[in-house]
């Protein structure tokens, strides 16, 4: 009688689906991510020219007020009127002082609008509201 000696080899292998699955699945969230962040700049808001422009520096959140040409403020991509953005300027400025607040204004809107968005940033404490333009070549 013949007895075979059954040896059992041990193997070490990973396996790359689940990993491929969860890189794929990171990509896609970090995606959508950024595409809702930047759905307040994506705004039609005709900004005005500048001969130097810098980048926004983020503390912890941005806080961007869009005025657009008829005079309508927005925040968080909806309309406001200017004592809700008080109140919303004032609440950001209680959790972080050092705030800071971001003008986006329609070139063609009357400068007027401009300065209300402004007016209620200062009174709420916001010691340098931002303006945005477009830098020109």
């Amino acid at each position: 009688m013949l007895i075979k000696s059954q040896t059992h080899k041990l193997s070490a292998a990973i396996e790359m689906t689940p990993m491929i699955d969860i890189v794929f699945l990171l990509l896609i969230f970090f995606l959508v991510a950024t595409t809702f962040r930047e759905e307040e700049r994506e705004l039609q808001v005709a900004l005005p020219f500048a001969s130097s422009s810098a980048p926004i520096s983020t503390m912890l959140k941005e806080f961007i007020v869009n005025v657009m040409e008829d005079g309508t403020i927005i925040v968080g991509g909806r309309p406001v009127d200017e004592a809700e953005l008080r109140t919303m300027v004032h609440e950001a400025v209680a959790v972080n002082p050092e705030q800071k607040v971001t003008v986006r204004g329609d070139r063609a809107t009357a400068y007027a609008n401009i300065i209300q968005v402004l007016d209620a940033c200062k009174s709420e404490g916001i010691q340098e509201p931002y303006l945005d333009t477009v830098v020109t070549e």
